[in-house]
C-alpha cells in the first residue's frame, strides 16, 4: 500500500508530470465540453427535423448517441485518482479517446447525411452548419490530443465532401469545400498550440527533473547549473559563489585578485562572418584559457565576450597570469575555413588592498578594466590609488544627487513601440535622463545606481513617474507606455503604495500603463515582488517581463509572476540573420502566445532584422532602427507626420 507522505499530487501543473500525463490532465477539462457540445448540437438537429424525418431518425437515434455521451462525459468527469497519473494508463486512455473519437464522429456525421435527406433548404443548410461547428468545436478541444482531432476532421470532412460532390448542389459543394479549408488552418493553429504545449511541459518537466536530480546527485547537478553551456567555463553564478566562498574563508594570509577579461574587436567578428562563426570563437579562446589555467586560477564567462578570473596569490601573480590569458587570447584562431584574431584588455583588484567584499572587489576590476579599454587598449591594468581617485568620482556623483531639485534635472524621453505590419507606433517605452547642473548629462543606469546608494531611489522613481504620467494625457489614447521598475522600486512598499496613488490621482487610464521588471533583479524576491505586482495590476495596469532570456530562471518567471507582457532581450535581434536564431526566437515567440501574453522584440538595428522579426511571427517591435529615444514634443510631432502620411497613402 503507498504511503499517505507520497500520494501523488493530483492537479495539474506545468512541468509536474511526464507529458503523456499532463497531456491526459489538460485533456481531461477538454473532453467534457466535447461530449457536451455533441449532445446539444444533436438535440438541435434533431429538433428541426422533427416534423420531417421519421421518429426513429429525431427520437431514437440521437436519444442513443447522445445517451453515450453523456456516460462518457461522466467517465471523464470522475475524481482523479493516481492511476491517472501512470504514464503508461495515460497513453492507454488517450489511444482508447482517439478511437472513440473516430468512432463517434463518424456516427454523428452518418445520423446528420441520412437526416438530410428531409426538409428544404433551411434545414440542408442546418446540416451542414451543424457538422461544421461540430466539427470545429471538437478539433478545439482536442488541441491536446491532436491526432485525434486530424483523425476527426479528416473522416468527418471527407465524408462530407465526398457526399456533397455527388448529392450537389454547387452551393454545398463550396460550403464543403470551405469548411475544409478552414478546418486545415486551424489545425494548423492546434499544432503549433500543441508544440508550444509540449516545449513548455518539457522543459520545465526537465527544470523540475533537474531539481530532483540535485538532491540525489548533488555537487554534479550543481555544477551542471553552473556551467556556461557554450564554452564549458563556469557562468557567472559560479564565479560570484567562488568569490564569495573566498572570501568567507579569507584569513588575511593569503591574499588572491579578482580580474575581468573583455575581448577587444569581437563585435566586428560576429558582423562580418556571423554570431554562429562568433560562438565558435569563443568556445576556442574558452578551451585556451583552460588549458592554461594553473590550479590557482578560476576563470569564467560572465556573458558576452566578458570573462572572470580569480587568482590565488600576490597582485603581481595575478597580472602575469592574466597578460599570459591575454597574449594566448590574441593568436590567431582558426574558425572553420577562417582564420581571426581579436585582441584583449584587463581589469584586476586585489584582496585585500583594492576592496574587502565581492561587489567592491568586482566594481574596483571593472572600473580598471574601463581604464584599459580606454587608456592601455591591450593591456592588463591593476587597480590602484590612481584608479581609487577617480572613481571617487562616483562620490561626487552622489553628492550631486542628494543635492539635486529632482523635478527641475530630471526629464523622461520616449522610444517608439512599432507595430511590425505598418510601422505604426503603438506605444512608447518611457527612460529617464538627469542632467546636473554640476555634472552635465550623467548616463540612466548611473542614476539609478546613486539613487540607491544614497536613498533617493523612491523619490527618483515617482518624479519620472510623475512626468510620464503628464506625457500620456497628451499622448493618442490608443498608445500605451511603459515604464521601468527596478527591483529596489518593487521590494519597496512605500513606492509601490505612491505609484498606486499617482495613478488614481491622475485621471488617465490605467490601462495604458505597462510596468516593466527584469527577471534577473528579482531572482531573490519573487513572493514579494509578486504581492507588489498585483497590486499594481489591480489599477488596471499591465506588467511586462523585460530583457526575456538573460535571465538564469525566465521560465519560472513566466509562472511565478503576475506578466501581461515580455520583451525578449536586444542580444538576440542580431540572430534574427541565422536560420538556428530565427527558429529560437520564434519558440520564444510561440511561447509567450501559448501563456496569453503580448510579446514585443527589442534592440531591432536593421531593416533585415525587421522584415525577419515581421517573419517570425512578432506583431511589435523596438530599436534604434525603428526610433531612437526622444522628447514628448518630437514623439508627437513625428506621430502628427505618421499620421497625415497614413491619410494620404489611404
Amino acid at each position: 500500500m503507498q504511503h499517505p507522505d507520497h500520494t501523488p499530487n493530483l492537479t495539474y501543473r506545468a512541468g509536474q508530470h511526464p507529458l503523456p500525463v499532463a497531456q491526459y490532465l489538460r485533456l481531461r477539462e477538454r473532453v467534457p465540453p466535447l461530449y457536451g457540445l455533441l449532445s446539444v448540437n444533436a438535440a438541435i438537429l434533431a429538433f428541426t427535423h422533427r416534423a420531417l424525418a421519421p421518429g426513429y431518425l429525431t427520437l431514437t437515434v440521437p436519444a442513443i448517441l447522445v445517451a453515450a455521451c453523456l456516460m462518457r462525459m461522466l467517465v471523464w468527469l470522475r475524481p482523479t485518482t493516481s492511476a491517472d497519473f501512470d504514464p503508461d494508463v495515460a497513453e492507454y486512455r488517450m489511444r482508447r479517446t482517439t478511437w472513440l473519437a473516430v468512432v463517434i464522429a463518424v456516427a454523428f456525421v452518418g445520423w446528420a447525411l441520412v437526416l438530410d435527406q428531409y426538409g428544404g433548404p433551411y434545414e440542408h443548410g442546418h446540416v451542414a452548419i451543424y457538422i461544421a461547428v461540430t466539427v470545429l468545436g471538437c478539433v478545439f478541444c482536442l488541441t491536446f490530443l491532436p491526432n485525434a482531432a486530424l483523425l476527426i476532421c479528416t473522416l468527418v470532412l471527407g465524408i462530407f465532401l465526398a457526399y456533397s460532390l455527388i448529392m450537389g448542389p454547387l452551393v454545398r459543394i463550396a460550403i464543403a469545400v470551405n469548411i475544409t479549408l478552414v478546418a486545415t488552418v486551424i489545425l494548423k493553429i492546434l499544432r503549433d498550440t500543441y508544440d508550444s504545449f509540449v516545449a513548455l511541459e518539457t522543459t520545465q518537466h526537465a527544470l523540475t527533473s533537474e531539481r530532483r536530480q540535485a538532491q540525489v546527485l548533488g555537487a554534479e547537478n550543481a555544477r551542471l547549473a553552473e556551467t556556461d553551456a557554450l564554452t564549458g567555463l563556469p557562468n557567472r553564478r559560479r564565479f560570484f559563489s567562488h568569490l564569495e566562498a573566498m572570501l568567507t574563508d579569507a584569513d588575511g594570509a593569503e591574499g588572491f585578485s579578482v580580474g575581468l577579461i573583455d575581448l577587444d574587436r569581437f563585435k566586428p567578428v560576429n558582423d562580418t562572418y556571423g554570431h554562429a562563426q562568433g560562438d565558435r570563437l569563443l568556445q576556442v579562446l574558452g578551451q585556451r584559457m583552460i588549458a592554461d589555467c594553473p590550479e590557482n586560477v578560476v576563470i569564467a564567462r560572465l556573458g558576452g565576450d566578458e570573462f572572470g578570473i580569480i587568482v590565488k596569490g600576490s597582485p603581481e601573480e595575478a597580472e602575469a597570469i592574466a597578460q599570459k590569458l591575454c597574449t594566448e587570447i590574441r593568436r590567431p584562431a582558426r574558425v572553420g575555413d577562417l582564420v581571426v584574431a581579436v585582441g584583449c584588455s584587463a581589469g584586476l583588484a586585489d584582496f585585500p588592498g583594492s576592496g574587502r567584499s565581492a561587489d567592491a572587489l568586482f566594481d574596483r576590476a571593472d572600473f580598471a578594466l574601463y581604464h584599459a579599454k580606454n587608456e592601455k587598449r591591450g593591456q592588463c591594468v591593476r587597480f590602484s590609488s590612481e584608479l581609487e581617485g577617480m572613481i571617487r568620482t562616483e562620490q561626487a556623483l552622489d553628492a550631486a544627487l542628494q543635492t539635486a531639485d529632482l523635478a527641475r534635472e530630471l526629464s523622461v524621453v520616449f522610444q517608439p513601440i512599432v507595430a511590425t505590419e505598418n510601422r505604426m507606433p503603438m506605444g512608447v517605452e518611457c527612460l529617464a535622463r538627469w542632467t546636473s547642473p554640476s555634472l552635465g548629462a550623467v548616463p540612466p543606469e548611473m542614476l539609478i545606481a546613486s539613487a540607491e546608494r544614497i536613498g533617493r531611489a523612491r523619490e527618483v522613481t515617482l518624479a519620472l513617474f510623475t512626468q510620464a504620467l503628464a506625457a500620456l494625457i497628451r499622448l493618442p489614447e490608443a498608445m500605451h507606455m511603459c515604464f521601468n521598475l527596478s527591483g529596489h522600486d518593487i521590494a519597496d512598499a512605500e513606492t509601490v503604495a505612491a505609484l498606486i496613488a499617482l495613478i488614481e490621482r491622475s485621471g488617465g487610464a490605467p490601462s495604458r500603463l505597462i510596468f516593466e521588471i527584469t527577471e534577473t533583479s528579482l531572482i531573490a524576491k519573487f513572493d514579494s515582488a509578486s504581492d507588489a505586482l498585483e497590486g499594481l495590476r489591480e489599477t488596471g495596469a499591465r506588467i511586462a517581463l523585460d530583457d526575456f532570456g538573460t535571465g538564469y530562471s525566465s521560465l519560472s518567471a513566466l509562472h511565478q509572476l503576475p506578466l501581461d507582457m515580455v520583451k525578449i532581450d536586444r542580444s538576440f535581434a542580431p540572430r534574427l540573420d541565422e536560420t538556428r536564431g530565427r527558429r529560437l526566437i520564434a519558440a520564444i515567440r510561440n511561447l509567450a502566445r501559448s501563456l496569453s501574453l503580448d510579446c514585443v522584440i527589442e534592440g531591432i538595428e536593421t531593416e533585415e532584422q525587421m522584415l525577419s522579426a515581421r517573419i517570425a511571427g512578432f506583431t511589435l517591435a523596438q530599436g534604434y532602427h525603428l526610433g531612437m529615444p526622444m522628447r514628448l514634443e518630437d514623439l508627437i510631432e513625428r506621430l502628427g507626420t505618421e499620421r497625415k502620411s497614413a491619410f494620404s497613402v489611404a
